[in-house]
């Protein structure tokens, strides 16, 4: 073999070697952008388990807030019933639920018993906490994504992307009624 045939084959095999590289990036991008969705349905998992628990607590001591705890177990009841794979409705829905859940926590300072149950204050941190750890799995899911579809768009990977038929994933958006600024009164 002469030295232009060596110099031929170690480039392509130079080339595949990078192909395969690049490849398996955005595999692994993929792969962690799905693992970072997974962890919010995890976590709203968690808080679907622990608001019947709240409901119940709450219910005796606000009976005539029956409107808000039924908004509530119809809002987990329709999150469990929406498909994994519709990740916006699941979003859009468990949005609609922590805003119910601030209504509950709300409730508490007009019932001081309430804010006194033992019980309800355990559920009431043990769903601070898993809101906490839904918004923290967000942050992650849109840092993954983020990652992910900059390999989609920048050279070269930008090329092996569109010949395996990579997709963009969209980021989480905030809800409009977070964005606003909250009105202070004093």
């Amino acid at each position: 073999m002469s030295t232009l045939t060596w110099i031929i084959l170690i480039i392509i095999v130079l080339l595949i070697a990078i192909y395969i590289t690049i490849y398996n990036g955005l595999q692994k991008a993929k792969v962690y952008t799905d693992e970072s969705w997974s962890q919010i349905d995890v976590q709203l998992k968690r808080r679907n388990d622990l608001i019947p628990n709240l409901v119940e607590t709450t219910k005796g001591y606000a009976k005539h807030e029956k409107d808000t705890l039924e908004k509530v177990v119809q809002l987990r009841n329709q999150l469990t019933n929406t498909p994994s794979s519709d990740r916006k409705g699941t979003l859009k829905i468990s949005n609609q639920i922590s805003d119910a859940l601030k209504s509950i926590f709300a409730l508490s300072e007009n019932y001081p018993d309430l804010k006194a149950n033992q019980t309800f204050l355990k559920l009431q941190e043990e769903l601070t906490n898993t809101e906490n750890k839904i918004a923290y799995s967000r942050q992650l899911y849109n840092s993954s994504a983020a990652m992910y579809d900059k390999k989609l768009l920048t050279f070269p990977s930008n090329i092996v992307a569109k010949i395996h038929g990579f997709k963009k994933v969209d980021y989480l958006e905030t809800p409009e009624t977070e964005k606003e600024a909250p009105k202070v009164k004093f």
